[in-house]
């Protein structure tokens, strides 16, 4: 009891009214950071990799490597799937979708997202404690400051991910406006020299790669749905939902009409085509007549005040000089 009561006068000495509670707090955060790999590594039940590899069909060495790597990421994660996913399924979907727009399109993005919100959440009021305590010096806080410096590098590092994944989807989103015409251009002329849909549509993934990666990606994900038997119109819907563009929609909406109508669809790719290039040079000419609205501020504030100084301030000095006299 004696040598308790030692530990708590020392570092109320030396780091305050709050040290001990720091201490307990700081050994606490370590140890959810020691806890948390320990038990992300712990050994595989026997028992489900014995019916993991019966189930599992023959074939190349390689693959069966990958279907085990990613089962095992899959088991390690469910291990914290109580906190690692919301409990609401329309919150979960909501999640989901905003992952799939910033182009994170694994099953497990949502539980890496949660666990890099409470991970960076953790660090951040670690960082927090060490600056009221470590690189405070002799400096010392009330509790309202104490309060502040902890908990706002904490409350910094849980909205970091989803601000990136904000900033994400925003660029993903320009790149997709940005690379749409060419693509549209490049579909029509393969639907024009007689191939079907689905085939300009894998053409187009592979074509695509090197200049519009995103957009790419999201016709490789339509190409392979369409392969497994996924209906078209469900396809191309849920397509439009992962951009979250408005051009994109427009052209789902055209495919799907020209299929139930029974019209020729190289002939709507053609003309959406047109509307979309025109719409890209009318995008260009809109950010062009912004600019010298733009300008207009920084040439005022950058030549106005010296106009001013040379029209204004001879005669100033004059009044001034004819005052003192």
């Amino acid at each position: 009891m004696e040598l308790l009561t030692n530990i708590n006068d020392f570092l109320t000495l030396h780091l305050g009214e709050f040290g001990p509670l720091i201490v307990v707090g700081v050994l606490g955060m370590f140890m959810i950071l020691i806890t948390i790999p320990l038990m992300l590594n712990q050994p595989e039940d026997p028992l489900k990799k014995l019916q993991r590899s019966t189930t599992t069909p023959k074939g190349d060495k390689k693959n069966k490597k990958e279907r085990l790597r990613h089962s095992r990421q899959n088991e390690q994660l469910e291990k914290f799937a109580n906190f690692l996913e919301p409990k609401d399924q329309e919150e979960y979907s909501a999640v989901q979708l905003k992952l799939r727009q910033a182009g994170y399109q694994s099953k497990d993005a949502v539980r890496f997202y949660h666990f890099a919100q409470f991970a960076l959440g953790l660090v951040g009021v670690l960082i927090g404690v060490l600056l009221v305590t470590v690189l405070a010096g002799d400096q010392e806080f009330d509790g309202t400051q104490i309060a502040i410096r902890v908990l706002t590098p904490g409350i910094a590092g849980y909205l970091l991910p989803k601000y990136w994944i904000t900033r994400r989807v925003a660029e993903r989103e320009e790149a997709i406006v940005a690379g749409f015409p060419d693509t549209l251009d490049l579909m029509l002329v393969c639907v024009e020299a007689g191939q079907s849909l689905d085939q300009a549509i894998v053409r187009v993934a592979a074509e695509m790669k090197a200049s519009y990666p995103d957009i790419a990606l999201e016709f490789e994900v339509v190409a392979y749905e369409m392969k497994a038997g996924k209906e078209r119109d469900t396809v191309l819907r849920d397509f439009a939902t992962r951009c979250g563009v408005q051009d994109v929609s427009a052209f789902v909406t055209v495919m799907i009409q020209s299929a139930t109508f029974g019209t020729s669809i190289a002939e709507a790719l053609r003309v959406y085509a047109g509307e979309m290039r025109d719409k890209r040079v009318m995008r260009a000419e809109e950010a062009a007549n912004k600019l010298p609205t733009k300008m207009t501020l920084a040439t005022m504030m950058l030549t106005v005040p010296p106009l001013l100084v040379i029209l204004v301030g001879p005669s100033a000095k004059g009044l001034s000089e004819f005052g003192a006299g």
